[in-house]
């Protein structure tokens, strides 16, 4: 992963309605990029649905939450439709934003080895620098976990 106190990576990418959103354009707030591997799996759906569940915890803290896969527009549509979720979903199909923060991780599954991403988590502070990582990040407990450190 990218270390703590560096510049996060600038990047532009289509969220679920196929408009661009550049981090840039969050400046001045903080932010929780948060990386998962596949809308509609299990442990994406507990993490989505509890980053929905914290999510007026983060608006109170004016952070603003994104999530980020390699799933297609349509189908985040689809997945934050589903599950009302309130916070941004960017695609990343040819995973170069993925790449760049480096969450493309060789991954085991029933002994079969691929490449995937690593369930992964930047918060990064108003000034645009990565100020906490969690890597390999729990689909439960992850944002109850960022809260708990934005809070402090």
């Amino acid at each position: 992963m990218l270390a703590v106190n560096t510049k996060a990576i600038d990047f532009t990418l289509p969220d679920e309605n196929g408009n661009p959103i550049s981090l840039s354009s969050f400046k001045g707030k903080k932010v929780v990029l948060y990386f998962y591997p596949k809308d509609n799996t299990p442990g994406c759906t507990k993490q989505a649905c509890a980053f929905k569940n914290a999510y007026d915890d983060f608006k109170k803290l004016d952070v603003a939450v994104i999530g980020i896969s390699k799933d297609t527009s349509k189908s985040h549509l689809n997945f934050k439709n589903k599950y009302d979720l309130p916070f941004i979903l960017l695609s990343d199909v040819d995973h170069k934003v993925i790449e760049a923060y480096d969450v493309w991780k060789e991954k085991k599954l029933y002994g079969k080895t691929y490449m995937g991403i690593m369930r992964s988590t930047y918060v990064i502070d108003e000034e645009g620098m990565i100020i906490k990582t969690f890597e390999k990040a729990s689909p439960e407990n992850n944002a109850k976990e960022i809260l708990e450190y934005l809070q402090n």
